[in-house]
């Protein structure tokens, strides 16, 4: 029971340490893409740590399980992993109380994907009734779709028939080219499937709202996508157009005002586009990719060492 124990430890210690790691680190706001992929790799590296730990667990606890699991496996490799023959009165619980953990997690998510399609079904057939299809058009085709309305507002609505729709009031704010930076803004997020971090980070977050590294990756997705987001918009239209329009956007919501707002990330990303902070060189891109993807890989060497020692 050695190994599923130390996977639960390695495990806990990733949720606890790395966002107080990420938190201290400077870099994420100047490469959010690769901060994006850091904590994913994090998150990752927990729920494979308590899933190698749950097999390992109903392995040393039945007898059938072990069977299937160690199926190939030579006597000797049963044997370096000390599982006993009944796995001890916690290997039960343990296996027990991770499988329900990863059920809770499944219906999280599929609740919160089920909510998303619903949402957006609605929008979608609001948008019909208030902007119906002109004589000709094609439903399936991507379109922009313009509301009567005086606060100034877009927003992407993904599906099989992705639309972006711009109020009117947004379209007397934008000037020049400032409406299609907001355009590749929200394609960015489209294009990078940022709707299923959402979806997975909220996931988690509600189920098990006491993890920290689960309430701090739910924190850090919505800020991080922005971020990517206006970097895609800026890369084609530069800085100060996707500035601009952000705070033709939202300069009549407060955001910008010396109280505390309900979107402070606003003008954390306006301040961030308008210092224009150099990136991270390519060479230290690389290597924080590389690092981050062998994140995960730290708990299947701890699962597989015992077996691949016995081997040799």
């Amino acid at each position: 029971m050695m190994v599923p124990a130390a996977l639960l430890l390695l495990g806990a210690l990733t949720a606890m340490l790395a966002p107080r790691l990420l938190a201290r680190a400077e870099w994420p706001e100047r490469e959010p893409v690769v901060a994006l992929w850091v904590w994913q790799c994090v998150v990752g590296a927990v729920l494979l740590c308590f899933a190698l730990s749950m097999l390992l667990s109903a392995a040393a606890a039945w007898l059938a399980v072990r069977g299937r699991l160690f199926a190939a496996a030579p006597h000797g490799v049963v044997e370096a992993y000390a599982l006993g023959p009944t796995g001890g009165p916690w290997a039960a619980g343990t296996a027990l109380a991770l499988a329900g953990g990863g059920l809770w997690t499944g219906a999280r998510l599929t609740r919160e994907v089920l909510r998303a399609r619903a949402r957006r079904r609605a929008q979608g057939a609001e948008l019909l009734v208030r902007a119906p299809l002109m004589p000709g058009e094609d439903p399936a085709g991507a379109r922009l779709v313009v509301l009567e309305g005086t606060r100034p507002d877009a927003w992407w609505l993904p599906g099989a028939a992705p639309q972006l729709v711009v109020t009117t009031a947004a379209l007397g704010r934008l000037k020049g080219s400032q409406l299609d930076a907001v355009l590749a803004h929200e394609q960015g997020h489209a294009q990078a499937r940022h709707d299923w971090l959402l979806h997975c980070s909220r996931a988690l977050a509600g189920g098990f709202p006491q993890v920290p590294v689960f309430a701090a990756f739910e924190a850090e997705m919505h800020r991080l996508v922005e971020l990517a987001a206006d970097d895609v918009a800026s890369r084609r239209f530069g800085r100060l157009t996707i500035a601009l329009a952000l705070v033709g956007l939202n300069e009549d919501r407060g955001v910008f005002g010396p109280y505390p707002s309900p979107q402070p990330h606003v003008s954390e990303r306006v301040r961030r586009l308008l210092s224009a902070a150099p990136r991270l060189s390519a060479g230290r891109r690389l290597r924080l990719t590389a690092l981050a993807t062998l994140v995960p890989v730290v708990p299947l060497a701890v699962a597989l060492i015992p077996g691949l020692s016995a081997l040799a």
